[in-house]
């Protein structure tokens, strides 16, 4: 692991979770090393996830002999050297996304990774989320998708007394937008196919500037912050439209000053037949309507996940209908799928590659432009 703070922890449980998920036919984990400039998180994290070594340099991850697969979860703007380095070293390497701070970073990265002879891939962690595969594979028997309404809205950037980080740093399109929106955008793709263009991009930063730490800070905690500020460099709120290339039309909101959604991620989803609906604070569930039951009461209806649905049949201990799960899960379960990737087991969907992050990145960047030019229309095909 290469980075113990947020994502990072998770990262490094699902890896210990991994080998105990579906078939028992992964060879030997040994989980090695989690490296962190702040060695205290390091350490923490090794001793907590039972790691064997803490590092304090992502170099040490690289020049290690001993060490085969590589997650990355630190700041946007240090992704391109450390995956490189790990890719040049012969090291497999599954990177947060988004993939890089910027589209040509991007496919540097992609290049580097069509050259190595390793596994490399980008953490899009919802697409293995039950629910949403549920609705994915009910989309054919309810119809061509005419409309997908997404959100993510969360409230970690609310107070203006939090302390500045990475996140709040790179520029238009480098704040709600990568941090949250390209998850939303990714789900929307995963779903209803490539986005053709995109149009109507507003952006809007409403705390300008933050105070400077006085320490380290995990995530979007507070910390103790002295008296001296920097500006904020992009943006709260982003919203935009897009049009699929199968002639649906995408409506996105992004915020990450939303009251009261620490982690509100939904969407609808309406087919010429039917409609689908999920809500990440309801993880265990989605809402389902098409032409099935009487007129009386037709309409939606919550289905409760169970094992007849993607990924819970040995992906959680109890796997009984409507016992539920979280979004940690989802990070065991990316780690699961990249390990098999590895192994070359190939019994479960593939991680998505680094030319998805790449793709995702072009689609930020539309928004980005259009946002930029009073909401003009950017083709993307």
């Amino acid at each position: 692991m290469i980075g113990a703070g947020m994502v990072g922890r998770a990262h490094a449980a699902g890896y210990r979770t991994a080998p105990q998920l579906y078939d028992l036919d992964l060879p030997d984990i040994r989980l090695v090393a989690i490296a962190d400039a702040h060695e205290p998180f390091a350490v923490d994290g090794a001793r907590r996830f039972g790691y064997e070594r803490a590092e304090t340099s992502w170099q040490a991850i690289v020049e290690a002999p001993d060490i085969d697969v590589v997650s990355v979860a630190i700041a946007n703007v240090l992704h391109r050297p450390v995956v490189e380095a790990l890719l040049a070293a012969g090291k497999h390497v599954l990177c947060e996304k988004p993939l890089a701070p910027s589209v040509d970073d991007a496919k540097a990265m992609v290049a580097a990774a069509e050259a190595a002879d390793t596994q490399s891939g980008v953490g899009f962690s919802f697409r293995r989320t039950p629910g949403i595969n549920a609705i994915r594979e009910q989309l054919g028997a309810i119809g061509p998708v005419r409309h997908f309404n997404g959100h993510y809205w969360c409230d970690y950037a609310q107070n203006s007394g939090n302390p500045m980080s990475w996140r709040y740093k790179g520029g238009a399109g480098t704040g709600a937008l990568a941090d949250i929106g390209s998850h939303l955008i990714d789900l929307g793709e995963y779903l209803c196919g490539p986005i053709a263009s995109v149009s109507g991009a507003v952006f809007q930063t409403f705390t300008t500037e933050r105070p400077v730490p006085l320490g380290a800070t995990v995530g979007h905690a507070a910390g103790a912050v002295g008296d001296t500020a920097e500006p904020v460099e992009n943006e709260d709120i982003a919203t935009f439209t897009a049009t699929f290339a199968n002639g649906a039309v995408g409506t996105f909101s992004i915020s990450r000053v939303a009251h009261g959604l620490p982690n509100g991620l939904g969407f609808e989803i309406f087919a010429a037949d039917g409609a689908a609906a999920f809500d990440l604070n309801r993880p265990g569930e989605f809402s389902f309507a098409d032409h099935g039951p009487d007129g009386k009461t037709n309409g939606f209806r919550s289905v409760l996940i169970g094992p007849q649905h993607p990924g819970i049949d040995k992906g959680i201990p109890m796997d009984f209908p409507s016992v539920g799960h979280g979004q940690n899960d989802l990070f065991a379960w990316q780690a699961r799928a990249f390990l098999d990737q590895v192994a070359g087991l190939a019994k479960l969907p593939l991680v998505p590659s680094l030319a998805d992050g790449l793709h995702n990145l072009e689609i930020l960047a539309a928004v980005t432009q259009s946002a930029l030019n009073n909401g003009q229309a950017v083709s993307l095909i």
